[in-house]
């Protein structure tokens, strides 16, 4: 059952967005740090990837792990109020993700997924950036 009402539930997923959240900022500032230069959200690419490094034919997606659906992530369950609705809507977002990953690589682009609950360890994902850049 769901704690709020059905205007306060439309009102607080209407505050949601999905470019320039915490996230994405942590995850742009490591990148940037480390001396990288790149692109955001290219309308031309499949899945219009978060940062995008064209010279180095890679990308880099941060996914929210609820809309994500991040397996074995406590924020990434599914909810227990209105089934019918969210687990259609949360398994073609999954659906969605893998075949734009997999449209990225027959195009000659690596993709890199970080995961929203990875971004508060930035000594762990400052590593795996630097790994996927080089």
């Amino acid at each position: 059952m769901d704690k709020l009402s059905p205007k306060a539930r439309s009102e607080n997923m209407s505050r949601i967005k999905s470019k320039g959240m915490k996230p994405e900022l942590v995850v742009r500032s490591l990148v940037h740090k480390l001396g990288y230069r790149f692109r955001l959200h290219a309308p031309d690419m499949p899945g219009r990837p978060d940062l995008v490094f064209r010279s180095r034919r890679k990308v880099i997606f941060v996914h929210g792990c609820f809309w994500h659906q991040h397996a074995g992530c406590r924020e990434g369950r599914a909810p227990s109020s209105n089934l019918d609705y969210w687990l259609p809507k949360l398994q073609r977002n999954v659906e969605r993700d893998m075949a734009n990953i997999k449209q990225l690589r027959r195009l000659g682009w690596k993709p890199l997924v970080i995961w929203e609950c990875e971004t508060a360890k930035t000594s762990l994902v400052k590593g795996r950036i630097e790994r996927f850049l080089k």
